[in-house]
């Protein structure tokens, strides 16, 4: 924890306000304390130092003592001959490169309110464990933390939309389906909604795309959700006789033959504790409308100035036969069972707005991206527990862009406790008395 804390003091300046001198005696002046580096090689590039009467340009090293430099092999890797300050707590040793020079070192310890606040931190069970100082941090620089993280939320996003897209060999549109249907999965069924889209051969739905019962027949039967007989079905059916269950089954038998389809294990769907609305076989159907109506294509979302015309390209409802059912052996009162503008409006923000964002980043479109914000301003913020937590902590959340920024909070810092990447965290640590706040 110690070097960590170093690491946090250095690079918000969290120094010791008497004079600043090498183990050697020498004046030191920190004119610029670096870009900290996350990855191999030293702690901070580019830092800026002056010693003594000579302005030095190059790389910091941090360790808790000065022997962790040779207990890391950093003498012996010339990746570290840059360094042109050392830091450390306890300076028990001098520390030379691979090139055989001494590298200046300065003692520096981490103030004793700092180690406080963060052990404070760490073992608090309330949660977030800095709700003492929100309620105390000024407009400005909540909104600014909530900026950053937003752009955070899509930049991370974009990664899981791209990869998708690798994942659908190069193909946008697919990808674009693939994010659609993830998130008609509404949480619960997401990942087998994803796994479900990456498994429906698209390209082989394309053929028979005019046709609405062979579209279910393929995305059904994908699912794992048409209980199929031993014996294949060759007899040609009656559309005026028969089910609607036998007319997907001697669909989907002729389909899967023509494409070599292979369905997905059923078990991957979930049922339990799920509003009937929210059952697959409703969000399939729904899909499958979508589909066959040619509402699901990238260029119709680019196409939309708004939410209130996204709303409309993606407001769907379900097939005849799904407007009596929620299952194949469940009957419903009729209905069309339509999306509600609460499930419209999280469709936006977790599938238009990041795919808009991405392909804006992949068509170097600053409008698109531009829309993308644009778009979380204008929606609602979402309500869930976690923005119910934020708002009883003191946080104002006023819209959708609010919203993704506070669940971008949690789950990448909050969650993990890295509070010393936090904007909200660093204020903690600072606060003279923060251990003392009281709600």
């Amino acid at each position: 924890m110690t070097e960590r804390l170093l690491h946090y003091c250095w690079r918000h300046k969290m120094l010791p306000l008497t004079e600043l001198k090498t183990t050697g005696g020498e004046h030191v002046e920190v004119i610029d304390v670096g870009l900290s580096n996350r990855n191999a090689g030293p702690d901070f590039f580019n830092a800026k130092v002056k010693i003594g009467a000579t302005l030095w340009i190059g790389n910091v090293e941090i360790h808790c003592k000065s022997s962790d430099w040779y207990k890391h092999g950093h003498d012996k890797d010339s990746a570290y001959d840059n360094v042109t300050l050392h830091i450390a707590t306890d300076t028990d040793c001098e520390v030379t490169t691979s090139d055989g020079k001494t590298v200046p070192q300065i003692s520096l310890s981490v103030p004793q309110q700092i180690t406080d606040n963060y052990e404070s931190l760490l073992k608090t069970e309330h949660f977030p464990p800095c709700y003492k100082v929100i309620p105390q941090l000024s407009r400005l620089s909540v909104r600014s933390w909530m900026s950053a993280l937003q752009a955070e939320r899509l930049e991370r996003k974009t990664i899981d939309i791209e990869e998708r897209v690798r994942k659908c060999g190069g193909s946008w549109e697919d990808a674009y389906f693939v994010t659609l249907a993830r998130n008609f999965g509404f949480g619960v069924n997401s990942d087998a909604f994803e796994h479900w889209a990456l498994n429906v051969g698209l390209k082989s739905v394309a053929h028979h795309r005019d046709n609405l019962m062979q579209v279910e027949a393929m995305f059904f039967g994908q699912a794992g959700l048409i209980d199929m007989p031993s014996e294949p079905q060759v007899t040609r059916i009656d559309p005026s006789k028969n089910s609607y269950q036998d007319i997907l089954r001697y669909e989907y038998t002729f389909l899967s033959h023509k494409f070599g389809l292979k369905p997905m294990d059923k078990s991957q769907w979930r049922f339990m504790r799920m509003r009937p609305q929210n059952f697959p076989y409703i969000r399939i159907s729904q899909l499958a409308k979508l589909y066959y109506e040619r509402r699901t294509g990238i260029s119709q979302l680019v196409e939309c100035p708004d939410a209130d015309a996204i709303r409309s390209l993606l407001r769907t409802g379900v097939t005849d036969f799904w407007q009596t059912h929620y299952t194949f052996d469940s009957d419903s009162g009729r209905s069309d069972k339509v999306l509600t503008d609460a499930s419209l409006n999280l469709l936006i923000v977790n599938t238009a707005v990041p795919v808009l964002f991405a392909y804006g980043r992949h068509k170097r479109s600053d409008a698109l991206c531009d829309r993308a914000f644009r778009l979380l301003e204008e929606l609602k913020a979402e309500s869930n527990h976690i923005t119910r937590m934020w708002r009883e902590c003191g946080m104002e959340v006023e819209n959708a862009g609010d919203s993704q920024a506070l669940i971008q909070l949690k789950n990448d810092y909050c969650d993990k406790r890295d509070c010393l990447r936090c904007r909200i965290g660093y204020e903690y640590l600072r606060h003279s008395d923060a251990s003392d706040v009281v709600l």
